[in-house]
């Protein structure tokens, strides 16, 4: 029988919690019965396992994130829209660092599917339409944004920039601009 009050939805949102408070890798359904003080087979009717409960982690900070990004760049074009979209994710990251860490989780082709990533994706292609870039350039784009995103976001969260000047915040700032300058000056195909 359920435990009254549990459900998955009230697991994974406490999962994600649990996430950015003590790590993503941290989060084990043993972790999370714990902290309902009830016993770990009462949340198998609820999920299946801990990659069940991670892999709805990752489905809700990925919604996040989406729903974050589309606020962000409603009415924005270029370089405007470029960096909103890459402060989302830097904003995102800082503020529920777990989260962050579950959305790079390798998702099964079923979950991926159904999850917002593929949101994601189709706002960088919307920023990219702004640079005049077609196939393949744009799919090779939207790889290098999200590799520059990501691993910078998390080199800074695992302080990798906290003990020499500049600030972070000013080289994220200059990194946003050099984005910018290459998106609007794409390389040709060497042939």
């Amino acid at each position: 029988m359920a435990r009254v009050g549990l459900t998955a939805e009230r697991l994974v949102r406490a999962g994600a919690e649990l996430a950015d408070e003590v790590g993503f890798d941290q989060v084990t359904v043993s972790a999370l019965a714990r902290q309902f003080d009830v016993k770990v087979a009462s949340l198998y009717s609820h999920v299946k396992n801990s990659q069940d409960l991670k892999t709805g982690i990752a489905l809700l900070g990925l919604a996040e994130l989406a729903d974050r990004g589309a606020a962000a760049l409603a009415g924005r074009a270029g370089k405007d829209a470029l960096a909103a979209l890459a402060n989302v994710y830097r904003d995102y990251a800082g503020e529920h660092p777990g989260r962050y860490a579950a959305t790079q989780m390798r998702l099964t082709p079923e979950a991926a599917a159904a999850s917002a990533g593929g949101r994601h994706a189709e706002m960088t292609r919307a920023i990219l339409r702004g640079y005049d870039l077609t196939e393949p350039d744009q799919t090779h784009a939207v790889r290098l944004l999200g590799s520059v995103f990501h691993g910078y976001v998390s080199l800074e969260l695992g302080g990798g920039f906290s003990h020499s000047a500049p600030d972070s915040q000013e080289t994220w700032t200059r990194v946003i601009d050099a984005l910018d300058a290459l998106l609007r000056n794409w390389p040709e195909k060497a042939d």
